[in-house]
């Protein structure tokens, strides 16, 4: 749920250069991710709710900020379910032109879309399955070209590339390094369904953190070597530059990965994704239908109608979708940071088989760096447009519609809604 592998890092080294590439990669994780991980190790193990992240910002800060919560990170979810298809059509066309012409993409990830849904009909097992080995899959070819660099080194200093149409800048790179060091809450909303959640979420947390900065770096760096010039990068480059460094095999099996890569990351996410709605019905904000369940405990109703969501927005473009998505999505990170704050006030007896280190002044120093990297999301949407107004305008109009939805539903249950928590699973 919270890296695809390198598929995506493309446009980075285009705006940045390798070196200032490297150093957005190493340190997006530390001053991004690390912190995330640290707030979601102590919440998750408090509060291993159904919905998670939805859970606790409603128990710290109430019935409104939680159905905030719910509704940026679901609105958050439209534009980043929607970017695993686009970059599934980007490499397969990278292989097979055909797809790129008229509506054939659309096509394409429609039916992502439909496969994924059907996938997560079936379970979790079945998608935890199929995500372990998809990941052993994509990560294949990037372990070849680190191996193969070495031997390359030089050897592409005037290697004849195709012209990009990229216009990623320095900021622009790291909102894609953001986005794709984005996701750790996601594996919260299915910890009723996890095992030792307590001990199981803060370890994957951090060995996570680690395993995902090294998977991004090391190819990078590794072609930084054979001197390819940053202007040959783009959004599923990776293709036609393990063309030119290991042949028409690793090219092709660069394709399947990114292929791959996005599919499985949809599948994973249409898991997490899905028990928003699921949980929100279990408390009476949503219509009963979406908390209706299957023999496998899958939400079906709630898959389906997100489903429907995702597909609307294919064809947004890459750029544009990540923009969006880390200003919705960064609203709902720093909502999670403050109810972290306001549990350790309000229940501190509240027992905690992870806590961030360095008490209150830890607590609220880990969402700093995070809340001030959303800086960038802000600078760059101001500029990009979304249906004739500019993506700022139109992050702000689908918060302020969290609130208008808020009062609406409130009046039409005006006694209000369920105040019983979910138990929580054994340790």
């Amino acid at each position: 749920m919270v890296s695809g592998g390198t598929y995506g890092t493309e446009d980075i080294v285009h705006g940045a250069g390798y070196g200032r590439a490297i150093l957005i990669l190493l340190l997006t994780p530390l001053l991004w991710s690390l912190p995330t991980a640290f707030m979601i190790g102590e919440l998750s193990s408090a509060l291993p709710y159904e919905g998670g992240y939805y859970a606790w910002v409603r128990r710290a800060m109430g019935n409104f900020w939680g159905f905030q919560e719910a509704w940026l990170s679901l609105v958050a979810s439209i534009f980043d379910m929607a970017i695993y298809p686009t970059l599934f059509v980007v490499y397969l066309t990278r292989m097979f032109p055909w797809f790129a012409e008229g509506h054939r993409g659309w096509v394409v990830g429609l039916v992502v879309v439909a496969a994924c849904t059907l996938l997560n009909i079936a379970g979790v097992r079945v998608v935890s399955t199929t995500s372990l080995w998809l990941f052993f899959a994509l990560s294949a070819p990037f372990a070849l070209i680190v191996v193969l660099a070495p031997f390359k080194y030089g050897a592409l200093l005037h290697a004849v590339t195709t012209p990009t149409t990229s216009k990623v800048d320095m900021i622009g790179g790291v909102l894609i390094a953001m986005w794709n060091y984005m996701g750790w809450d996601n594996a919260s909303t299915i910890a009723t369904e996890v095992e030792r959640p307590q001990r199981t979420y803060p370890r994957a947390m951090l060995v996570a953190v680690a395993i995902v900065a090294l998977s991004y770096v090391l190819p990078v760096a590794a072609l930084w070597m054979t001197g390819l010039a940053p202007s040959a990068w783009e959004t599923g480059s990776w293709a036609e530059i393990a063309g030119l460094l290991g042949g028409p095999l690793l090219r092709i099996g660069l394709v399947i990965g990114g292929m791959v890569s996005a599919f499985g990351m949809f599948n994973a996410l249409v898991m997490s994704y899905s028990r928003l709605p699921l949980a929100m019905a279990q408390d009476g904000m949503l219509p009963r239908v979406f908390g209706k369940v299957n023999r496998r405990r899958a939400p079906w109703v709630a898959i389906l109608a997100c489903a429907v969501g995702w597909a609307m927005c294919l064809g947004l473009g890459f750029e544009r979708l990540v923009t969006i998505d880390i200003l919705l999505y960064g609203t709902s990170l720093a909502l999670e940071f403050v109810a972290l704050i306001a549990l350790r006030i309000r229940e501190p007896e509240l027992p905690r088989a992870f806590r961030v280190p360095g008490g209150m002044f830890g607590a609220i120093g880990i969402g700093v760096m995070p809340v001030l990297l959303l800086g960038f999301s802000v600078i760059r949407s101001e500029s990009e447009q979304v249906w004739g107004m500019s993506s700022f305008a139109f992050g702000m109009i689908l918060i302020g519609a969290g609130v208008v939805a808020y009062f609406l539903n409130h009046a039409v249950r005006p006694a209000g809604w369920t105040t019983e928590e979910r138990p929580q699973p054994a340790a």
